[in-house]
């Protein structure tokens, strides 16, 4: 009687478990949502944040491209110049990337300064209507290419002029878009800003989320037009989302001002990479474009010419023949440094020879490596057969996310590397953490791509196209598309390997 006293026992205790968790799970969703609905009600002490963020990004922005460069032995900590160089490029980009990944786009409504300048520029501008070239698709592409680009030919991580007329160049720009389009919104975040695109990618990866409860917003309405609710404003959206529709984190900014509106809206947990598996819109090209060949492609291509021994030897290679055919003017010719590296006092010059073989590395470059990247995504959603349309091949790229936010990450931080390194710090360890993330990174993706190739072959017998054309089955797929996200690393992977371990 004994034992089937305790057996009898055993489904009210693992209830009582159960329902612990249970609490324990409402508990947490219940905290961030009051966490969400906190940013909705202290919106002066965000924008005293804001503020001040403006005003030390300007400072550090501006002041020291006024000051002499800092000789050889200037410290992080006895410089102001090569201090702003740390802030900007040592810490502040590259953590803006790791903030994406841990929690959104909270540093583009909370902290970013370009997006607090260009909102508060339209709500006193013209306020006229986004134009239709604005619009188009292809910006975040775009965007991204020509500052990094730019970015590389002035100089950008070593010099604090290149950081003025970089960022700064954006900054205005910025402004002025403000001051002409919209009236209180950012319409340079939404279209132009040359970090929309990988935010938009990154975030997605985000544990955290605004969301809309369609059936609470539905039944808000509801009780208005009965006369058992009162009609609430609509908390002004500054990155232009459709509010009913919110259900990624893609877009959304995370500054609350829609938390509870319509008792609907809410900040909310949820499964890290769950939108990428289960994407609440289409993936389309403009992702693609931004993840492969840009993340994956243009920017490994901007880190990677400075170290690379063979861009030096298809330089001096040039230069030569050049000599040869007496034709010296690329060779001599310069730009003012606002628009290609030229600081003689540091014996740092760029003629236009060098200037072209930068853009040429860098696009044709990585367009070399985003098409290596592109080519076992292709084979394997033709392997996998059925409709091989491309938006299955535009979601199944999404498991690449992690490995391209890592490069720019890596690359961002060898700045970091090199700064701390002249201060005299030990940092040995510093490839063998690089390898570990690499390869987290990659295993993630795997991941990813398992569940990817998963719901893609669910959704389509879902809608009865699992044998049409004859479409792998089941893990068969998985297979063909785990083993095509895997190939498709191999490009960056190598590029990684030679700029730390190989060249």
């Amino acid at each position: 009687m004994a034992h089937c006293s305790t057996h009898s026992a055993r489904p009210d205790a693992r209830a009582d478990i159960i329902a612990s968790d249970a609490g324990a799970g409402a508990s947490r969703a219940t905290r961030i949502a009051r966490f969400g609905q906190a940013m909705q009600q202290r919106r002066g002490l965000i924008q005293l944040i804001q503020w001040l963020v403006v005003g030390i990004y300007a400072f550090l922005l501006v002041v020291p491209a006024l000051l002499p460069l800092p000789d050889y032995q200037a410290h992080i900590l006895t410089n102001l110049t090569v201090f702003a160089e740390f802030v900007f490029w040592g810490l502040w980009w590259p953590f803006v990337l790791i903030s994406m990944v841990l929690m959104g786009r909270v540093w583009c409504g909370v902290f970013c300064p370009e997006g607090t300048l260009t909102e508060a520029a339209s709500r006193i501008g013209l306020g006229r209507p986004i134009p239709g070239w604005m619009r188009w698709g292809g910006w975040p592409f775009m965007a991204f290419l020509g500052t990094t680009l730019y970015g590389q030919l002035a100089s950008v991580y070593q010099y604090p002029l290149g950081a003025l007329v970089v960022l700064g160049g954006s900054t205005v720009a910025a402004i002025v878009v403000g001051l002409i389009y919209g009236k209180g919104t950012r319409v340079w975040c939404r279209q132009l800003c040359p970090v929309n695109g990988v935010f938009n990618l990154l975030a997605r990866l985000s544990p955290t989320h605004f969301r809309t409860d369609q059936a609470r917003w539905n039944a808000h309405n509801r009780a208005v037009r009965q006369g058992k609710a009162v009609r609430t404003h609509a908390p002004d959206c500054a990155p232009l989302i459709p509010l009913k529709q919110l259900d990624s984190a893609g877009d959304c900014h995370v500054c609350g001002r829609c938390s509870g509106y319509k008792d609907a809206m809410q900040l909310e947990w949820r499964s890290p990479g769950v939108e990428l598996v289960e994407p609440p819109q289409p993936v389309r090209f403009t992702h693609y474009s931004v993840l492969v060949f840009g993340l994956l492609g243009i920017a490994i291509g901007a880190f990677s010419w400075s170290a690379s021994p063979w861009f030096v030897a298809l330089k001096q290679q040039l230069a030569v023949w050049l000599i040869e055919h007496d034709l010296m003017w690329p060779l001599t010719t310069t730009l003012p440094t606002w628009i290609l590296t030229n600081y003689p006092e540091h014996n740092d010059v760029f003629n236009l020879l060098d200037g072209s073989l930068i853009t040429l590395w860098i696009v044709v470059g990585g367009g070399l490596l985003g098409a290596l990247t592109s080519l076992p995504l292709l084979l394997g959603n033709w392997l996998m057969g059925g409709k091989a349309t491309l938006s299955r091949l535009w979601h199944l790229s999404l498991s690449l996310i992690p490995l391209g936010g890592l490069g720019v990450f890596l690359g961002l931080s060898a700045t970091t590397m090199t700064l701390l390194r002249g201060d005299g710090i030990n940092l040995t360890w510093a490839n063998d953490l690089r390898a570990v993330l690499l390869a987290l990174a990659c295993l993630w993706g795997l991941r990813l791509a398992w569940r990817i190739t998963g719901e893609q072959y669910n959704g389509e017998q879902r809608n009865g196209e699992q044998r049409n054309g004859g479409r792998l089955a089941g893990n068969a797929a998985r297979l063909v598309g785990t083993t095509s996200v895997a190939l498709a690393c191999l490009p960056a992977l190598g590029v990684w390997y030679l700029m730390f371990w190989g060249w």
